[in-house]
């Protein structure tokens, strides 16, 4: 399979149907994200359970790639520990921005660096993962502020 079509038919099937979508009512922590310049908004929360993610959900509203970017994080980091989740981060943010960076041991995530086509969608599907950073940085575990990828 091609990389534009697995690109295409990750980001359909993660749009249409995203995983971990939903409230986390018991969440220890909250990060909210907005894209300002095409109106994508996201709240992510999650909770940890010995330094490890032990549950993650988003909600919100964004577009295709968004949606699917939220989806495919937060099944990819379910499970890591704080600094894998943001070792991952740092990784799919190169994926999205250097045309060098490469897709091993990436799975399905390897999909998201077919936005590298498209300049203006790089904020769109990294949005939840700055989001994802803030939450992780954040001292204690309660609501951080938004984020913007303006």
């Amino acid at each position: 399979m091609e990389l534009t079509d697995l690109y295409r038919d990750v980001i359909l099937d993660h749009n249409r149907r995203p995983r971990n979508f939903g409230p986390l009512a018991d969440a220890q922590a909250v990060a909210e994200g907005v894209n300002p310049l095409c109106g994508d908004r996201l709240t992510l929360r999650l909770n940890l359970a010995d330094d490890r993610i032990e549950n993650i959900r988003f909600e919100g509203q964004g577009c295709a790639i968004s949606t699917a970017s939220a989806s495919l994080m937060t099944e990819a980091v379910k499970g890591k520990t704080r600094g894998e989740a943001l070792a991952l981060f740092r990784r799919v943010h190169r994926l999205l921005t250097d045309d060098a960076a490469g897709a091993e041991d990436l799975g399905k995530l390897a999909a998201l660096s077919g936005v590298r086509e498209y300049p203006a969608r790089v904020k769109c599907a990294s949005l939840c993962w700055h989001t994802l950073a803030s939450a992780l940085k954040s001292p204690d575990a309660h609501t951080v502020p938004a984020v913007s990828t303006e």
